[in-house]
C-alpha cells in the first residue's frame, strides 16, 4: 500500500476545507478560515490532517489549491498601484464603462471604483484599424518619455490595452520592450496576452484587474509555497482557475485574472465527478455556504462556460464556468428593511463571530440559526457546554430581532428567514436554467457546501427537479474536486468577419497555431501525447447583433461542409437559447477559441463502508418543523446507513461536514459510494 496522499485545500468565507485521498479513500477536514492571513489556515489545517491520519507532509504527492485572495482583493477594493497605457483618444474607456445600469430607475446610483484612477491612465499615439492595419504609426519617443513619468509614479505593475491588438499585438509589444528597456522594472500585463478579443470596456477592465492582481497573488502564493516547502512538501503547488481547470501557481501569477471564481468552479467539478460515479450527466449543482450560494448547470457530464461574468461590481470576459451567486449562505443575516419587510442577505455574519449559534459573540439572527430553532440542526452540535450558549440565547435574539417587530412567534419568524432565502435561491436557480433554455424537470440537483443539503430538497420541490444528490462529501466538494480537474489552458482570438468570407483554411491554421502553443504547455508540465485533448469554438452570432454564441467546431480538418455544420449548429442553439433562429439571415464570426486540455489521472474512490441497517443508523427522534407544521422527525447517522438502504421522509440525515433535510413524502436511497439521492416527485 502506497503512503502517498493527493490533498485538495479550498479556503472559503467561514472554513478552509481539506480533502486528502491515499489508495482511494477520502478523508476530509475543515479549520476555521483566516482572512487575514489565508495560508496560515492551509499550513495549519495540512498539520492538523497529517497529524490526526499519521503521515508525513513528504507524503504528499499532488497539491491543488482553490484561493479567494484575487476574488477578495477584487470585493474590497485592496489591489496594487497600477498605471493603464491606452491608445490616445481611450484613456476614459474605463471610466464610461457601458450604458447599462443595475437600477434603471435609481438616480444615485454609484458607478464603481475604476481599477485605475484617472491619474494613472496614460495615453501612447499610435492607431490600428479594425483589420490591424497600422492607421498611426506607434511615437516611440513618446513611450519613452512615458517611462520616465511612470518610473517616478513607483506603481507596482503597468497594464498595457492598445486598441485593436487582439488584431496585431506589435503595438503592445513594443510598448512593453521599450519600457523595460527603459528601466522601468514592473509587473507587466498585455491584453494581448491576458484578452485579445473585441469589447474596448471588457479588455481594457480585464487586463487592467490582472495587472493590479498580480503583485497581490505574487506575494501570497510566494509566501504559501515558502511555507509549504518549509514544512516538507515537495509537490508543486497547483491552482484552481474559474474554467474549471488547475495551472501551475507561476501561471496563476502571471494571470491572477484567471482565479477570481477558483473556489465555486471546484465545487462544480466535484459534483459532476460525484454524481457522474451514478450516472447522472445532466444536473444543477448548488454551492451553500456561509456566505452565499452559488449555482451551475452541467450538460452531459460537461460545466456551461461563460465569457460574460461578474465579479463585484466588474464584467470579467475571462473563459468561467457559468456560476450565479446570491448573498444566501447559512451566515446571511437576517433583518428588517424601512418598509418593515423580512430581508435574509446579502450582509453575513462570516466566521467571526458567525451565526448566534457558533457562540463566538453573534447576536444577529441567520438562516443556520433558523435552521436550528426549527430542529432541522442537531443542536448538541453547535450548543454545548465548552461554547457556554444555550438554545434561549438564540431564540431571544431571534425574538428582539425578527418575531417581535412582525408580530410573529419565534418558530414564524424562522420559518418566514428559510422562505425568504429559499425565494432567493430558487430565482438563481431558474437564472441558470429556464433562462438558459433548459428545463430544471430534465436534470438533478446536487447539493453541496455546509447549508446546501438543509434546503436542497425544498427547492427541487418547488421547481419540478425530480431529484436530489447529496454527495458523501458534500460540505467539502470543493476541495474534492481539486483533486480530479484536469489541467487546462484557454487560448482565443477574435476576428470580426462576415461569415460567408471566412475561409475553412484560414480557421485551420489558427486552430493549428493554438494546438501548438497548448501541446507546447502541457509538455513543459511533463504530460505525454495521449494525455493531451484539444477542443475547439467559434463564438458566431447573427450580423446585427451585439452578442454571440459558442458553437464547437468538429473534430478533423475544417471543409466548407463543416463550415454548413456550424451554420447549422448557430441556427439550433439560437433557438434553445431564445426559442426562435432565423436560418436565411447573414451570420458572423466573432470570436476563434481552443482548449488545451492535460487529462489527469482520477483517484478511483473506494465504495462506502456500510453500516449494519437502517434501523441502527437511527440515533434519535426529535420536532422539525416543515413549511410551518411540527412534525416528530427519525435523525440518521449518515456514517451508519449502509449502501443499498432507503427510506421515506421526514427525515433528517446527519453528518460531519452538513445535514440533510428530507421533506415528508420524499424517499432517500444509499448509492455504492456513500452519496444519497432523494426522490423528489413521485
Amino acid at each position: 500500500m502506497s503512503n502517498e496522499r493527493r490533498v485538495g485545500v479550498d479556503i472559503g468565507g467561514t472554513f478552509t476545507d481539506i480533502v486528502t485521498i491515499h489508495d482511494g479513500a477520502v478523508s476530509v477536514s475543515k479549520t476555521p478560515s483566516t482572512p487575514d492571513n489565508p495560508d496560515e489556515a492551509v499550513i495549519s489545517g495540512l498539520e492538523a490532517v497529517s497529524e490526526r491520519e499519521g503521515f508525513a507532509l513528504e507524503a504528499i504527492e499532488f497539491l491543488a489549491h482553490g484561493t479567494t485572495v484575487a476574488t477578495n482583493a477584487v470585493l474590497e477594493g485592496e489591489w496594487a498601484d497600477t498605471a493603464l497605457v491606452t491608445t490616445e483618444g481611450f484613456r476614459d474607456v474605463l471610466e464610461i464603462g457601458r450604458q447599462a445600469r443595475p437600477d434603471l430607475y435609481d438616480f444615485q446610483v454609484e458607478k464603481p471604483t475604476p481599477v485605475v484612477e484617472r491619474d494613472r491612465r496614460y495615453e501612447v499615439r499610435e492607431r490600428l484599424d479594425e483589420r490591424g492595419n497600422v492607421l498611426t504609426e506607434l511615437d516611440e519617443d513618446g513611450v519613452r518619455t512615458l517611462a520616465t513619468e511612470l518610473i517616478d509614479a513607483d506603481v507596482d505593475s503597468v497594464a498595457i490595452c492598445l486598441l485593436y491588438a487582439f488584431e496585431d499585438d506589435s503595438h503592445e509589444r513594443r510598448v512593453h520592450d521599450i519600457l523595460a528597456d527603459e528601466g522601468l522594472d514592473t509587473s507587466y500585463s498585455l491584453s494581448s496576452v491576458v484578452l485579445p478579443e473585441i469589447r474596448e470596456y471588457e479588455r481594457s477592465l480585464t487586463t487592467a484587474l490582472n495587472g493590479a492582481l498580480k503583485p497581490v497573488m505574487d506575494r501570497y502564493i510566494g509566501s504559501l509555497e515558502s511555507r509549504v516547502e518549509a514544512h516538507g512538501v515537495g509537490a508543486e503547488l497547483k491552482i484552481m482557475q474559474s474554467n474549471g481547470g488547475i495551472i501551475t501557481a507561476d501561471i496563476a501569477r502571471e494571470r491572477p485574472v484567471n482565479t477570481l471564481l477558483s473556489g465555486p468552479a471546484g465545487g462544480v467539478q466535484g459534483a459532476t465527478y460525484v454524481a457522474g460515479l451514478s450516472g447522472e450527466r445532466n444536473l444543477i449543482t448548488m454551492d451553500m455556504g456561509g456566505t452565499s450560494c452559488d449555482v451551475s448547470l452541467v450538460e452531459d457530464g460537461t460545466p456551461l462556460v461563460s465569457t460574460d461574468t461578474e465579479v463585484g461590481d466588474y464584467p470579467i470576459a475571462v473563459p468561467t464556468i457559468d456560476i450565479h451567486t446570491v448573498g444566501a449562505g447559512g451566515g446571511s443575516v437576517a433583518w428588517i428593511d424601512a418598509g418593515g419587510a423580512l430581508r435574509v442577505g446579502p450582509k453575513s455574519a462570516g466566521a467571526d463571530p458567525g451565526p448566534i449559534c457558533y457562540g463566538r459573540g453573534g447576536e444577529r439572527p441567520t438562516i443556520t440559526d433558523a435552521n436550528l430553532l426549527l430542529g432541522r440542526i442537531d443542536p448538541h452540535a453547535f450548543l454545548s457546554g465548552e461554547l457556554g450558549v444555550k438554545i434561549e440565547d438564540v431564540r431571544r435574539h431571534f425574538t428582539e430581532e425578527i418575531a417581535d417587530p412582525l408580530d410573529m412567534s419565534v418558530t414564524e419568524a424562522a420559518q418566514g428567514v428559510l422562505d425568504v432565502a429559499n425565494a432567493n435561491m430558487a430565482r438563481a436557480l431558474r437564472v441558470v436554467s429556464v433562462e438558459r433554455g433548459y428545463d430544471p424537470r430534465e436534470f438533478g440537483l446536487v447539493a453541496f457546501g455546509g447549508a446546501g443539503p438543509l434546503h436542497a430538497c425544498k427547492l427541487a420541490d418547488e421547481l419540478d427537479i425530480p431529484t436530489v444528490i447529496v454527495p458523501r462529501t458534500a460540505g467539502v466538494l470543493s476541495a474534492l474536486g481539486l483533486l480530479i480537474s484536469d489541467i487546462l489552458y484557454d487560448y482565443s482570438t477574435s476576428r470580426v468577419r462576415p461569415w460567408d468570407a471566412v475561409s475553412p483554411d484560414d480557421l485551420q491554421s489558427q486552430f493549428d497555431e493554438f494546438a501548438d502553443e497548448g501541446r507546447e504547455r502541457l509538455a513543459a508540465e511533463r504530460l505525454e501525447a495521449d494525455a493531451m485533448q484539444f477542443e475547439r469554438t467559434l463564438d458566431l452570432r447573427y450580423a446585427g447583433q451585439a452578442f454571440e454564441l459558442s458553437v464547437p467546431v468538429p473534430d478533423g480538418d475544417l471543409s466548407d461542409d463543416t463550415m454548413t455544420t456550424l451554420a447549422d449548429r448557430f441556427h439550433e442553439r439560437h433557438r434553445q437559447r431564445y426559442g426562435h433562429a432565423y436560418p436565411d439571415e447573414p451570420l458572423e464570426l466573432v470570436t476563434i477559441r481552443h482548449r488545451a486540455r492535460g487529462l489527469v489521472e482520477t483517484p478511483e474512490l473506494q465504495p462506502t463502508d456500510t453500516g449494519e441497517s437502517v434501523e441502527s443508523a437511527v440515533i434519535d427522534t426529535r420536532e422539525v418543523v416543515y413549511d410551518g407544521n411540527p412534525v416528530e422527525t427519525s435523525i440518521y447517522d449518515r456514517d451508519a446507513l449502509p449502501v443499498g438502504a432507503s427510506f421515506e421522509g421526514p427525515a433528517v440525515v446527519s453528518g460531519v461536514e452538513s445535514t440533510v433535510v428530507i421533506h415528508p413524502g420524499q424517499r432517500v436511497s444509499v448509492d455504492d459510494f456513500g452519496s444519497l439521492h432523494v426522490e423528489v416527485s413521485p
